[in-house]
């Protein structure tokens, strides 16, 4: 089965406004100061590493967000899991700004967009941003109802520590392409 994205307002993200008819979330996290820290979150955002060092498992093809690549997103333990599958809509990447936002696929548990962005401010202070639009696509999240928010919330948090963390790593444990801990 070919899955094609799920929603018409593709890219509504990263130009605006959010659609009516979904539920809207907007997360904001503060990361750090300069030029160094925005970058390494830029990095972490675009090679997928927030996903992967978050506690979900992320299958992508290609190893940086990039318009097109389709990525599952699972989550669970055991037998218990829940795949998403998501298309990369957009890509932003400039002096002040990088970031991504994925589709849902026919298939994901929610309809809708989701973006991941991090910006610089004039003040050199980052942050990094989770905006989505979603609403139920299958029986057991419509039968979750209430309880759906709350949990994306959750998770957009825990992605800003997760950016954060990755940011502020001492050097120390860095690895040169030669592979030794430094």
């Amino acid at each position: 089965m070919r899955r094609t994205l799920s929603y018409p307002q593709v890219g509504a993200t990263r130009l605006g406004p959010l659609p009516d008819g979904y539920h809207h979330l907007h997360h904001t996290t503060r990361i750090g100061r300069g030029r160094t820290t925005y970058d390494s979150a830029a990095d972490a955002v675009m090679t997928w590493r927030m996903h992967r060092n978050s506690g979900v498992r992320l299958h992508a093809p290609a190893p940086r967000a990039e318009p097109g690549v389709r990525v599952a997103v699972t989550i669970g333990l055991g037998p218990v899991r829940l795949t998403a599958p998501c298309e990369v809509v957009w890509t932003v990447h400039d002096r002040r700004r990088t970031g991504f936002g994925y589709g849902t696929l026919t298939g994901h548990p929610e309809c809708g967009e989701e973006s991941f962005v991090v910006d610089i401010r004039d003040d050199g202070s980052v942050w990094f941003t989770v905006l989505a639009f979603s609403r139920p696509a299958r029986w057991y999240t419509r039968l979750a109802g209430p309880l759906v928010p709350p949990f994306q919330r959750a998770y957009a948090r825990r992605l800003g520590r997760t950016v954060r963390r990755l940011t502020t790593a001492p050097a120390a444990f860095d690895t040169g392409r030669d592979g030794v801990v430094r």
